[in-house]
Order: structure tokens, then sequence, then C-alpha cells
């Protein structure tokens, strides 16, 4: 069991201080409390594009730190990125990691005890008003919906500051300084308590970029999934519930400086409530929101193929300002042209582009996928590979290039790169300047409620309800039952519970979703383990034989070979789709989902005569003999390093992934606070971590 001493949240919710955010701030006119929150939801949208998701914390370690993503640079040249990805070599290395050297000092917290704040201006203003108790107590209501978003606003920041930071000062009212830690089981279950308060007056999804009734029952899902999973927690706090009643823990692994990987015995009590409200809202308060298991658009005429509806998903976050896609529950929006838009930059398609006036612009590439995982884990049958991962990106000209896994960012090296967001795939895309892109921010979709509700239930032992909801997911994935094969997947991973949690790793691949799920499940050191061993047998397989097979049948080669190509000419179009069943032969079609803009010429792009704007690709699953190599050097193609940049940066594919993780140490995943949180807080970091 954790013990130790923590401050009563009684000693620091009376604390006060001199603040803009007093009685003033918000009156009780429903006018006025729908204008400070329109302030808050941008505030919220400025640090959730700019320092949690599109550069911050997430960009730092929550996206290239899995058994899916890597980071594309040397670990050398971004140690305040890669130092918090590898879980501090494990654990040995918070000692000396320095406290700025990326979590900066009023950034991420103090961004997101800002939105507290404001959040707790709404709250105490609704809560003073004279028809409170029957807006509370009543029926769905404009106020009630009003209130109910200030609330969800306060559970989402303080999600955001457990994931990133584990125990965080606890602050309701307006004023209040963010000091003393209170262990977060009893934030969790106060969240919990204050949202299952609020959801009844709530109204369903409508306007997808303000929280609903539906943002609402997602976020309990959520929150209680992770308030019964597996955390790293310090042992110098005593652990309480709610009532105040010591929690006792189930530990995984050994102790790690001071601080154990447990879960709460009574954890499936959580459990229970994720599957109570993730199912609600398939019952009831869906509203506008969609799951498409089919693609509803249609092949075209010089033979262009859809068929993706996963595709469809994020194809419809580009189809210009103003839209959503129909399976988000929330997006945070974008304004092209004019909102900083750091996520399409950071973890986008890459592009060679310049700052301005590019085909498309530079975008950085954060985010890449671990190759073993591309060629190893990912099923070739399964429709969300091409979607989530591009082996090409764009040199910003207007063309296609492959990206080498020599480490660099941009299309110029760091390897497989994550495809989900494309500037070349947008309806209109913004090529004045970079990082306004106006790509909306999702994050919470239906997809993301079917499989949390499917691990609650198996979890709980409901199989029967765990796989009808898991089938949702794989036969949209796959096409149709036969394809997705989903019995031997169970038997792969070993239980219909770990079969849930894979198939997140593949729904959400990139997205920044895979570290934490690890984390919560108790998986983290399996899959990690699982990586790194497929990892040296790769790299070994290349050393040894210039090809490496993995089990489902992809063999990874030292050098492919590639030929530019006008696809327009030969094709009709530039941008690929889906490829259509039986082309897998076509080394312009196959893999699918890359290419480039259609008409990069009605934005300004001046093409040369014959410019071949394409890059066929061969030999980049099968292994070629001595005779096709011949052939396609003498029909124009050009030999490309592949595995075997993998080999000569070995250090970077397999030394630093997971950098000394020993599978049984509890992983240190959090950030320390920095020196003026520390000052202001009246407390200490924990794990390790230095405190000044």
């Amino acid at each position: 069991m954790l013990v130790g001493i923590v401050p009563s949240c009684k000693d620091f919710l009376e604390t006060r201080s001199a603040s803009t955010m007093d009685g003033d701030y918000v009156v009780s006119s429903e006018a006025n409390i729908r204008m400070a929150l329109n302030g808050l939801y941008e505030t919220w949208r400025d640090y959730a594009q700019n320092r949690l998701f599109g550069d911050g914390l997430w960009y730092a370690a929550d996206v290239p730190g899995s058994d899916i993503t890597r980071h594309p640079e040397a670990f050398a040249n971004q140690p305040g990125r890669h130092w918090p990805e590898c879980l501090y070599q494990n654990g040995s290395y918070t000692g000396q990691y320095g406290l700025l050297s990326y979590l900066k000092e009023n950034d991420v917290y103090a961004g997101l005890y800002k939105l507290i704040a404001v959040s707790n201006a709404v709250t105490e203003s609704v809560e003073a008003r004279e028809d409170y108790e029957s807006v509370i107590s009543g029926e769905p209501s404009e106020m009630g919906q009003l209130y109910g978003e200030a609330v969800a606003m306060r559970a989402t920041a303080y999600r955001e500051l457990i994931k990133n930071f584990g125990d965080v000062p606890y602050t309701t009212h307006i004023g209040d300084v963010a000091q003393g830690l209170t262990g977060r089981d009893w934030i969790y279950e106060k969240c919990l308590q204050e949202l299952q308060r609020v959801e009844p007056i709530m109204q369903p999804v409508r306007v997808k970029s303000r929280f609903s009734q539906t943002y609402v029952d997602g976020l309990i899902g959520r929150m209680a999934l992770e308030a019964g999973g597996y955390q790293t927690r310090r042992n110098d706090m005593e652990r309480v519930d709610l009532s105040g009643n010591p929690i006792s823990y189930e530990q995984l692994g050994t102790e790690n400086n001071d601080a154990v990987y447990a879960r709460r015995i009574d954890w499936q009590r959580f459990y229970a409530l994720a599957r109570t409200y993730f199912r609600k809202a398939f019952d009831e308060h869906s509203g506008s929101a969609v799951f498409h298991d089919t693609d509803p658009r249609t092949s075209e005429a010089n033979g262009r193929c859809y068929n993706n509806p996963y595709q469809y998903f994020f194809q419809q976050m580009m189809d210009g300002d103003g839209a959503y896609a129909d399976e988000s529950i929330y997006e945070y929006p974008m304004q092209q042209g004019i909102v900083h838009d750091a996520r399409p930059y950071s973890f986008g398609r890459p592009s060679n582009g310049g700052s301005k006036n590019a085909f498309p612009c530079k975008a950085y590439g954060q985010g890449r996928i671990n190759p073993a995982f591309y060629y190893g884990v990912f099923d070739p049958q399964d429709k969300r590979r091409d979607v989530a991962v591009s082996v090409t990106g764009s040199d910003g000209a207007g063309c296609e290039v492959l990206i080498p896994f020599v480490p660099n960012s941009k299309a110029i090296g760091g390897g497989l790169s994550l495809n989900k967001w494309d500037e070349n795939r947008q309806s209109n895309p913004w090529v004045m300047a970079q990082r306004v892109s106006g790509i909306n921010g999702p994050y919470m979709r239906l997809s993301e409620m079917y499989l949390g509700y499917a691990e609650a239930c198996a979890a709980l032992g409901d199989n029967a309800e765990a796989r009808t909801y898991l089938d949702k997911i794989r036969n949209r994935a796959f096409g149709s039952a036969a394809k997705a094969k989903t019995d031997a997947f169970i038997a792969q991973e070993g239980s219909l519970l770990n079969a849930i949690i894979q198939e997140r790793g593949f729904e959400f691949a990139g997205e920044g979703d895979r570290r934490f799920t690890l984390i919560r499940t108790g998986l983290l050191p399996v899959k990690v383990k699982y990586i790194k061993q497929l990892t040296r047998a790769m790299i070994d397989g290349l050393k040894a034989e210039g090809v490496y097979t993995f089990a489902n049948g992809n063999t990874i080669s030292n050098f492919i070979y590639t030929k530019p190509v006008d696809a327009r000419l030969t094709k009709g179009y530039r941008l690929t789709t889906q490829c259509p069943d039986g082309q897998e032969d076509d080394p312009v079609l196959y893999p699918g989902w890359r290419g480039q803009n259609d008409n990069w010429e009605k934005y300004g792009c001046k093409y040369a005569d014959g410019t071949e704007t394409n890059l066929a690709i061969r030999g980049l699953f099968s292994p070629l003999d001595a005779q096709q190599i011949s052939d396609l050097l003498a029909d124009g193609y050009v030999a490309q390093a592949w595995g075997a940049d993998i080999v000569a940066y070995e250090e970077e594919y397999y030394t630093y992934l997971f950098y000394d993780y020993d599978y049984t140490r509890a992983p240190i995943y959090l950030w320390p606070f920095t020196p003026q949180i520390l000052s202001a807080g009246g407390f200490t970091n924990g794990y390790g971590f230095r405190n000044e």
C-alpha cells in the first residue's frame, strides 16, 4: 500500500489569492455566462493545439513514446523530448533531467489551471443563481447545458494534468491558489461525481465544437477507465478516496525512485461506471455523431477508388473550415490562415517545403512509426495501415519523395511518417504559410467510445457484448468479418481484453492514445518488450541476409527501388486513395493514400513540362531477385537505401527505443514540476526528479 502525508483539500481550498478571477468576472445572466464560455473554449483551443497536442507534452512524449511510434531525429539532438519519451532511461535519468529542459514555466501546467480558474468562475456564477436548484434537478436546458460545459471543461483540464503530472493541486473556487498536492484518486472521484451530476441536464452532441451530454458520457468513461487503471504513484503521499477512506492497491513489478506501478483493488467499480456511461451514450445521447461502417463515397470515373470508411473520418476534417467529421463527438476547431495550427505541422505527412508559398508548406513530422510495427504487426489487409502510415512525403514543390530512415525531420529523413493529416488532401489547402492549415483537432469520437465500452465489458466478464463492439471496429477496418479473422487475432493476443487494447493501437495509431492506454492497462512492459524483440530480430536479419521476413509475410529489404512517374497522365489523378483489390502490384497505387494534390497548379505551383509528380515503388514488402533488380534499373528505377539505414542507425532504432527499460521497475512516464510551480505550490517533486 502507498503511504505518507497529504494536505487535506480543505487546507488549500480556503486559501485565496489576488486574482482577476473575482466574483465580478462572470455574472449570472445567460448571455454573460455564454460569453465567458466562449472565451474559455478559445483558451482551451490555444492550449490544446499549441501546448498539449500539437506542440507540447503530447508532442514530446505521448505521440512518439510508444511501441507504435517514435521520434524522427537523433536522440542527442532533442534530449528534452527523448528522455521523457524513453521513461528517463528506466528512471535512472530523472535526477539528471533539467527541469526546464522541455517543459517551461507558465506553460502547460499554468494554462490548464487558467482553464480551471475560468471554469470555476462560470460554475460559481450559475450556482449563485436563484433558480440553480431547478437547473440542476430539472430536464436538459440551456442553462444546464452551459453549466455542464464548464464542469466538463474543469474535469477535462484535471484529466490532462493527472496524465502528465500525476498528483496535482485541486481547486474549485474563484481565486484559489494551486497549492498542496491532492491524490489523483480523490480528484478522479470528485470529477466523476460532478460529471454524473450535470450529465442529465445537458443536451446530446449537436455542435461538435462544444462539449455535450454525449461528450460527458465519453469523458466519464475515459476517466473511469483511467481511475481504475494502473499508474505510477509516489510513495510519500496518503491515498484516500472521496470519503476519506484509505485506498489499497495491486502492484505490478518493483518500486522505482520511491514510486510503484499499481491500480486500485476496487478497480472493477470504475470499469462498471465506464460501461454504464458508454452504453448510455449509444442508447440515448449519440446525437449527430454517426459511425460509418462503409464509405459513403463512390469510385470515380477515372478508376480512383475510395472504399475506406476509416479514411473518410480524416478526410472530413480536411474539407474546410466549419466541417466536422460525422464520427466526432468533439473537435477543437481551427481557422485556416488565422489560427496557429500545430497538429498537422507536427504530426502530418511531412513536407520539405519552406515556411511560406510552398506545395505544401513545411510539415515537420515529429511522430513516426516504428518500422517493426509497420512491417511486422500491422496486418497488410487492414485498411487503417496506409491511412495511418506513409512511406513518402512531399518535396514542397508538388512532388512525392521517399522518406529515408536517416535521422532527420520533414521528408528529408526520420522514416515512416504519420499520414492522417496531409495538406495535399485538403479541399482548399493554405499554401501561403505553414502552421495555419485549418485542420481541426479530434479529441473524442465514437470509435473510442466503442472500444472503451468493449474494454470495460471484457474486463468485467461480459465477453459477448465486448466481442460485438470489437467486431464493429475490426469489420470496418478489414471490410468483412472473413478478412478480419478476429478469432485468430484474439488467440494471438492471449485474451479478448488484450485484443481490444491492441485494437486501439491500430485504430488510433499516431494519435497519442497508445502510450497512456498501455500504462493504464498494465501492458506497457509486455508491448515494449515485444517491439524491442521484433526490432532486434529485424535488424539482425537485415545485417545477415539483407532482408527480413516477418510472420505476417511482409519482407523488409536493405534496398528498395523507386522511379518518378506522371500519375495524372497515366492514372488521371495524382492523389491516390484506397488501392483497389487485385492491384497491389501497381507501384503507384500500393501502398495507398499517398501521391500529391491533383491541382497544385491552381494554387500557384509552376510545374515544368513533363514533371513526374508521383513515386513508383518496388520491393517495399517483397524481396527482389537479381533479374528483377536488373529489369527495374533498365526501366529507370534507382536503388534507395531502406533497411540498410535502419542497420546503420541501430542505436536510434533499437538502443534508444525505451532506453534500458527493464520491464520490471515502475515506469517513470510523468513530467516534473518546474521550480516556479514548486515554490508557489508548496510541494516537492517525486519520482527522483530534482527540486531546483
